[in-house]
């Protein structure tokens, strides 16, 4: 029996030391100094309450160390070091200088337009561009593959630059690593000659943003928003009214600026999304998919909006699904793919460079044929003269044929010459359109699972085809 009570006396000394360096290790969190303080006063005040029953007086000094004044001191001093600290990461400092031993690589299978673009970038040639992006890179914890892997380019006054590419491909990502909305892994980039790493606040007062997913509160009008969004600008307060009218009429809400955001339509949302975006006249308008849910006349009348911006000299980087809209406004575009370029230039050339040829169509004369109008003779030719062509389609009296080489000159004078012989009673050539073009990059975008898969099933066939020994 006296051994089991030495026991359990031991027990609780124990845990009472343990208690104690429990009680001072645990003075390093702000959190604990707080609680542990407001708990002892607590005890206090309850002690002189018994003791003043009994008639004693019971007083202790509240910022005795023993007692509330080492929680105030730690408090005090993890205070100014959690502040620097904080600082100290909000400006990369530790990413920077501590962490920047970023393993490059050299970027292979470039399109010769991508690393041209990047070699200028490299050798100081876009000084004058208002967007300089250089080797900006995005990886997310617990992704192995890149969101955004090192791209380069430059955007110079008075240029619209197109942003394609499938879902998942990247355009978002490289939009909010711009604005600040995420960090970036690697790389810089700067708008205006401000660094998005290290002046955000400058950054933000020379670029407009329109999200992918509309940033209004619903409970205001739209002219509400865009008189906030001018002071939030810094526009002086007597300019106010104007420069929101101004918004108002560019973007076609004359009619809804006095409703609320919540009552809009979608389409009508974006307008103000982008009137937002646009008031204070930034040197650079990010425009992430602004079209969306647009009937044909709001789009046309935003596209005149974009060109004004482009007129006055200022920069538009403009994401979209819409192939016309990227041939109405860009002067130059790149297609995007598991966050890379794939290809850039204008779209004249990114067509002639990427596209599969000529499209051939031809109608034939049903009254000089027959009531049923012979198609033989009119495919044989196309085979002898083009090899490899490709027929697309066939109907009634319609044929429609994809040349993948050969030149413009050619086509015509050979359809030319056998058109009488051949009974065509009218034709047309035409290229390959930008959304053929997109189509061929979009194929080699993959999720990362798909990657994986890809690989394992590389690993299998390498297995299959060892040689076993023994046999």
């Amino acid at each position: 029996m006296y051994c089991c009570c030495w026991g359990t006396f031991l027990c609780f000394q124990s845990l009472l030391t343990f208690n104690e360096w429990l009680k001072k290790w645990l003075l390093v969190f702000p959190h604990f100094c707080l609680g542990r303080g407001l708990i002892d006063m607590a005890m206090n005040q309850a002690v002189t309450d018994v003791y003043a029953r009994f008639g004693e007086e019971y007083t202790k000094d509240p910022f005795r160390w023993d007692f509330v004044g080492k929680n105030i001191f730690f408090m005090l001093v993890e205070g100014f070091v959690y502040f620097t600290l904080n600082v100290l990461i909000q400006y990369r400092f530790f990413l920077d200088h501590w962490l920047s031993d970023y393993k490059q690589t050299v970027v292979q299978d470039e399109d010769d337009d991508v690393a041209e673009e990047r070699q200028r970038i490299y050798m100081g040639g876009s000084k004058k561009d208002i967007l300089q992006i250089r080797d900006l890179s995005k990886t997310y914890v617990g992704r192995k593959r890149a969101a955004v892997d090192r791209i380069c380019v430059g955007v110079p006054t008075g240029e619209c630059f197109g942003l394609l590419g499938v879902n998942g491909a990247g355009k978002t990502t490289t939009f909010k690593m711009l604005t600040g909305d995420t960090d970036v892994s690697f790389g810089e980039a700067a708008v205006a000659g401000y660094s998005i790493l290290t002046e955000i606040h400058d950054v933000h007062q020379n670029m407009g943003y329109c999200p992918q997913f509309d940033a209004i509160d619903e409970l205001l009008t739209g002219r509400e928003h865009l008189y906030l969004y001018a002071r939030l600008r810094g526009v002086p307060e007597s300019e106010i009214p104007k420069v929101a009218e101004w918004g108002i009429q560019k973007l076609g809400l004359t009619e809804y600026a006095g409703c609320s955001a919540g009552t809009y339509s979608g389409g009508n949302k974006r307008k103000l999304s982008t009137a937002i975006a646009m008031i204070g006249c930034p040197a650079l308008v990010l425009l992430d998919e602004p079209t969306t849910g647009m009937d044909p006349h709001s789009r046309r009348f935003l596209w005149n909006a974009i060109m004004s911006v482009i007129q006055d000299g200022r920069a538009v980087v403009l994401t979209s699904h819409s192939m016309e809209e990227c041939e109405a406004l860009c002067t130059r575009l790149a297609i995007m793919v598991n966050g890379t370029f794939k290809c850039l230039g204008t779209i004249q050339h990114l067509k002639y460079k990427f596209g599969d040829g000529y499209v051939v169509t031809m109608k034939i004369n049903a009254a000089k044929a027959s009531l049923s109008p012979e198609l033989e003779p009119v495919e044989s030719f196309m085979e002898s003269s083009f090899p490899g062509c490709v027929q697309r389609e066939k109907h009634y009296n319609t044929l429609q044929y994809e040349i993948a080489s050969s030149s413009l000159a050619r086509i015509f004078q050979l359809v030319v010459a056998n058109k009488d012989r051949l009974s065509i009673e009218d034709y047309s050539v035409s290229q390959t359109t930008l959304d053929q073009v997109f189509v061929n990059f979009a194929k080699q975008q993959m999720g990362e699972d798909e990657d994986v898969t890809l690989h394992r099933r590389t690993a299998r066939k390498d297995m299959k085809i060892l040689p076993v020994k023994g046999k």
